[in-house]
């Protein structure tokens, strides 16, 4: 059989996972938190479980959660947008992309991606039978803005940004935005793909959103999570926002993919983001970097910035000549830790022998893994 999608196989995250289980080692390699959820959750969540919510949801999301998720953009961006027509609650954030790339994207347009990327645009690009076009970030995971305008054309339908970025925890800044601006500005008919699910968990700088921009938000879909806000990311529920012209195309994919999402989770998150300041995110998060930084001190990795998600990448250049891939291998089987190269986040596969930690763990995790890195 021709596959549609011959280059991909079985995901970075998949593997490493697998490969912690059976060497027993430390999982810091997929992103997923290993703490309990907010007791307020599970209990909205049993009460919720007894009520008349178990049918199908309307399509585009419950309108209690519509306009929860309306009620706290406006809080925090001081925006206002209409529930019923610019928000889509979607099984995940995965599959918000995936209807936005499949309702926009026709064969033989162009997606600009910036690598390392997360892995999901490219594949729903091919399926969409668009051309992916992977610009590579710079070492330091800043955009080299030029190669990107001068890769932007008339056959460029959507470009993807990650902020604050996955995988490196790079966020971009006000000097950014402007140049992102510009870039739309000078292509009318492109739309932005702003994949923010890491929205809330930003630490010492400014976290910039196409919320923020008028001419941002009127032609982009802003991808946000559930899942990595509240920790519960096995609930796979996020939410699209975006003006109708573009909400609409995406409505009718979505229909057809999942049609509507858990009725339970929506019913149970209308109820918590009610009275939930997400704006107390990040000093959790924050504490938690610092306290796998000061664990890590005595280490022969050197640190990169980490200006939101809950990631830490490190370079090894001290320590092995190994392709990253290799080295993480090492590390789940000599040493019991597992993490995720970045080099498989890049087109070109460019391995500049750095590796991500998820630092979303209890303390206790964080101890005995920085014990064993320690010691390399």
């Amino acid at each position: 059989m021709q596959t549609k999608l011959p280059k991909v196989g079985t995901t970075i995250f998949t593997t490493m996972s697998q490969m912690a289980n059976q060497y027993q080692a430390i999982n810091l390699s997929q992103g997923f938190p290993n703490f309990p959820i907010d007791p307020l959750i599970e209990d909205l969540l049993a009460k919720n479980s007894k009520e008349n919510v178990h049918q199908y949801a309307p399509m585009a999301g419950l309108p209690v959660l519509l306009e929860g998720i309306a009620q706290m953009v406006h809080r925090v961006y001081q925006r206002d947008i209409n529930p019923s027509t610019e928000i889509l609650v979607t099984s995940g954030a995965t599959q918000g992309i995936f209807a936005t790339l499949q309702a926009l994207v026709h064969r033989g347009d162009e997606v600009v991606i910036l690598d390392p990327a997360y892995d999901c645009y490219s594949p729903a690009v091919h399926l969409a039978g668009g051309k992916p076009v992977h610009i590579p970030m710079r070492e330091d995971f800043t955009i080299d803005w030029r190669e990107l305008r001068q890769t932007v054309n008339q056959k460029t339908r959507v470009l993807i940004i990650n902020n604050p970025h996955n995988p490196s925890g790079k966020m971009m800044d006000k000097e950014d935005f402007d140049a992102l601006v510009q870039v739309m500005i000078d292509h009318p008919n492109l739309i932005l793909c702003s994949d923010e699910v890491y929205e809330f968990i930003t630490f010492e700088k400014k976290h910039f959103s196409a919320h923020n921009h008028e001419i941002l938000r009127n032609r982009s879909v802003i991808v946000s999570s559930f899942g990595k806000t509240f920790h519960i990311t096995g609930w796979k529920v996020g939410y699209l926002i975006a003006p109708e012209y573009i909400l609409k195309e995406i409505k009718k994919v979505h229909q057809y993919l999942v049609f509507s999402v858990n009725s339970v989770a929506q019913k149970t998150l209308a109820d918590y983001i009610s009275g939930t300041d997400v704006t107390t995110l990040g000093k959790f998060y924050q504490d938690k970097r610092d306290r796998f930084k000061e664990l890590m001190a005595k280490s022969k990795f050197e640190f990169l910035p980490s200006e939101g998600t809950y990631f830490q990448t490190v370079r090894y250049n001290t320590i092995s000549n190994l392709p990253d891939v290799a080295f993480c291998e090492w590390m789940v089987k000599e040493m019991g830790v597992a993490a995720i190269p970045l080099s498989v986040f890049y087109e070109e596969r460019n391995d500049y022998h750095t590796i991500r930690f998820c630092f979303a763990k209890t303390d206790e995790t964080l101890i005995q893994a920085a014990e064993r890195l320690c010691k390399i």
